[in-house]
């Protein structure tokens, strides 16, 4: 039996048609994979930027936000000092009013009143202050005035604080 002779052209082309479709496909899938290949290298290249730019710049934020942490720990600390060494001195004005070491006195206005008041606007004997009359406040009364200007001075100090925190925060942003 013989073969006609259309039959090996026609393997022939199918083989080179296979062939051929074969070798395309191979050479597209080998070009497509180098050219994702280098797409996703440029896109880890860049992720890799910009994960640097971020760390980088979270150290710079960390840094800053440790250095204002410090100053306002220094500030803290001496605005605290300020308040306690404050409200020393008020304990020691207030025991030392509390014992008579000191008294208030405040100054009479003699010519509002046309006269002294019946206090006398020369200076006594057991006086050392000259000039202008005189009159010793009650011991108790002069505490409260003590403790009145000691809660201003603790308020002042607290204010000073306050208003120098929100220049330093103010000032690192």
């Amino acid at each position: 039996m013989k073969a006609p002779g259309w039959l090996l052209p026609a393997w022939a082309l199918v083989l080179g048609l296979a062939l051929g479709g074969w070798l395309a496909w191979t050479w597209q899938a080998n070009v497509y994979g180098k050219a994702l290949a280098e797409q996703a290298e440029a896109y880890s290249t860049d992720r890799e930027q910009a994960a640097t730019a971020l760390i980088n710049w979270q150290e710079t934020q960390q840094e800053a936000r440790r250095a204002l942490e410090d100053s306002l720990l220094v500030n803290d600390e001496t605005h605290y000092k300020e308040l306690r060494d404050e409200q020393a001195k008020q304990a020691r004005l207030h025991d030392r009013l509390a014992t008579a070491d000191v008294r208030l006195s405040v100054l009479l206005n003699t010519t509002a009143s046309g006269g002294g008041g019946g206090v006398s606007a020369t200076a006594g004997t057991r006086g050392v202050v000259h000039g202008a009359a005189r009159a010793e406040l009650d011991p108790a009364v002069a505490q409260r005035i003590v403790a009145i200007t000691g809660d201003g001075d603790q308020g002042l100090i607290a204010l000073a604080a306050c208003q120098d925190y929100v220049r330093r925060v103010t000032a690192s942003k």
